[in-house]
């Protein structure tokens, strides 16, 4: 298999670009996934790598395989790329049993009988739906629809699989086991998959790399780990996972580390700083980092509790000080409104402070 290329991938719908001058490459069998909020083009995206809908410029291509150029006006016919697709919506045909479902796209190809049969076979052994051959998909779940959905896109063998939000409409509990098998069969069969979701705990949990994207470009390319523990700006930061933002100014750095101020002047000490930053700033501090304490020191500041709640795993507390506010998650309930946290120099993440910061 050969990667696909991205190459200044252009959509634009008037004077709106969707999707604007991006740039990719996804090696093969990588687990790729395009995440960000409603309207950041990464459906458009995924739909123009298909070719249900087409770029205004830039060139789409797997190898030496070329989909779309649009300075030499190539554009490939989605029939002619084959690619498997699953959509939201499953979109099974509700007239046709399972096996009907997964037959339909080989008799499109002209595959015989006999080789029909086989495929179709192999493709629900590998979605554990091989007993449910005969039924149709009103007697199925929703889970159980969502797997014969894949198998229907794997069972002509496509050189690339695209996922738009195919979990979205499952419950909780159901989607987390789906991304176990789903992530599974992918490794198994070695296909490269790209996956379109809003869900940034769904991302951190099936991916090799995330494409965060917001405004129709990439804000950051990386691997989970990347994308939370060093994200490239505040609006990444803020999308995946969660975070507190506090305005703070730069007064020095020293021995590497950086002091800052916050306005009501406290100060505090980050244990890394960009060296592009300068003045007024951002700090990005994920809650499940902030510490409870019992002592005065270094980056330790009062607070008070306005509202608690217990999540299962974790007590979330909302905190105000002077000029802050936020949020923490701790092991432990707390009982007394007023308390003390320690913000560790480890845990923040500087950002330039602007009208793009977020």
């Amino acid at each position: 298999m050969a990667d696909l290329v991205l190459d200044r991938l252009t959509i634009a719908y008037g004077n709106v670009n969707a999707v604007d001058d991006i740039s990719l490459t996804v090696p093969s069998g990588e687990f790729l996934t395009l995440l960000g909020p409603s309207g950041c083009g990464k459906s458009t995206t995924l739909f123009a790598i298909s070719g249900l809908n087409e770029a205004t410029s830039g060139t789409i291509r797997i190898g030496d395989k070329v989909f779309f150029d649009g300075a030499r006006g190539i554009a490939v016919p989605p029939e002619a790329r084959n690619i498997g697709l699953v959509f939201q919506s499953y979109a099974l045909w509700p007239h046709k049993t399972v096996a009907e479902n997964l037959s339909f796209p080989l008799e499109l190809r002209k595959v015989g009988r006999a080789e029909r049969d086989s495929r179709i076979k192999e493709g629900l052994e590998l979605v554990e739906m091989g007993k449910y051959a005969e039924r149709y998909p009103f007697e199925l779940s929703g889970g159980q629809q969502q797997r014969v959905a894949l198998a229907r896109a794997l069972v002509y063998r496509p050189r690339l699989l695209l996922l738009d939000e195919p979990l979205s409409n499952l419950d909780a509990k159901l989607r987390e086991r789906a991304r176990i098998w789903l992530r599974e069969l992918q490794e198994r069969l070695n296909v490269t998959t790209i996956y379109v979701t809003h869900d940034q705990s769904e991302a951190l949990a099936v991916s090799d790399r995330i494409a965060v994207m917001s405004m129709g470009k990439i804000q950051q390319l990386g691997t989970p780990t990347d994308i939370y523990e060093r994200p490239a700006n505040a609006f990444v930061a803020d999308f995946i996972g969660s975070a507190n933002f506090i305005e703070a100014e730069l007064v020095g750095r020293s021995a590497g580390q950086a002091q800052l101020r916050l306005g009501d002047g406290t100060q505090l000490v980050a244990s890394s700083c960009p060296d592009a930053v300068s003045g007024k700033l951002v700090l990005a501090i994920r809650p499940e980092r902030i510490e409870l304490t019992d002592a005065p020191g270094a980056n330790v500041l009062g607070a008070r509790i306005t509202h608690s709640a217990y999540l299962g795993s974790v007590h979330e507390h909302e905190m105000a000080g002077q000029g802050f506010r936020l949020r923490v998650q701790t092991s432990r309930a707390v009982s007394s409104p007023e308390v003390l946290v320690r913000i560790p120099p480890e845990a923040i993440m500087i950002f330039q402070n602007g009208p793009q910061a977020l």
